[in-house]
């Protein structure tokens, strides 16, 4: 059997981004949702208990946050919407459908992708504003009380909004045969990489 060619999509530096974001993202979900609501409260048993989920919660959402602003800086530019994305919008019902055959060539990331990627960011920083404003004992005395409650209902809301990314990011890798390869060892076959970004592929394989 001829072996297929492999083409580089990340790095090892953004690989290991990758994951500590997510390790990171599990973390900072599993102690928020302990709070969240009583029913959830027994996922502080895998943090030391009560006390110590509340005050680790705020560090891992940081840590995760900065971990996202590196990953940001690399791949921000490739997820910038554009007029093509568009038409990918406009037939992403015939794919859901299993109709793939009206979907246009696209680049290293798609319009659903760059849409999951923005959804992350933009919920990651209203996570990190409002956490700041309630963060206690260090920045909640600066701030009214008026201002923390409404903070409360924005981080949960961001916190929601993130996790639906999340769950899309992770369903969509599965989905799609061959992509989670692409974060595990680096590399995509080229056969994958014509099928679901020609446009990128064309770019890669340019000049061989």
């Amino acid at each position: 059997m001829r072996q297929q060619s492999l083409l580089m999509r990340y790095s090892e530096s953004e690989r290991m981004n990758h994951w500590v974001i997510a390790l990171f993202f599990v973390f900072a979900g599993l102690t928020g949702l302990a709070f969240f609501h009583p029913a959830f409260f027994f996922f502080t048993h895998l943090f030391g208990g009560g006390p110590w989920a509340r005050i680790l919660h705020p560090f891992f959402g940081v840590i995760m946050a900065v971990s996202f602003l590196g990953l940001f800086v690399r791949l921000w530019r490739e997820n910038v919407m554009t007029p093509a994305d568009k038409e990918w919008r406009a037939h992403t019902g015939d794919m859901l459908r299993g109709d793939k055959s009206k979907m246009p060539p696209v680049g290293k990331y798609n319009a659903g992708q760059k849409g999951v990627f923005w959804a992350m960011a933009l919920s990651l920083v209203v996570l990190v504003i409002t956490g700041v404003m309630f963060w206690r004992p260090w920045f909640a005395p600066y701030f009214p009380i008026v201002a923390m409650r409404a903070a409360v209902l924005l981080h949960a809301i961001a916190a929601v909004v993130l996790i639906l990314a999340t769950v899309v990011h992770v369903y969509a890798a599965i989905w799609v045969k061959g992509t989670v390869r692409a974060m595990t060892r680096g590399t995509v076959t080229e056969s994958w990489a014509k099928q679901h970004h020609a446009l990128w592929h064309r770019e890669m394989t340019r000049g061989k």
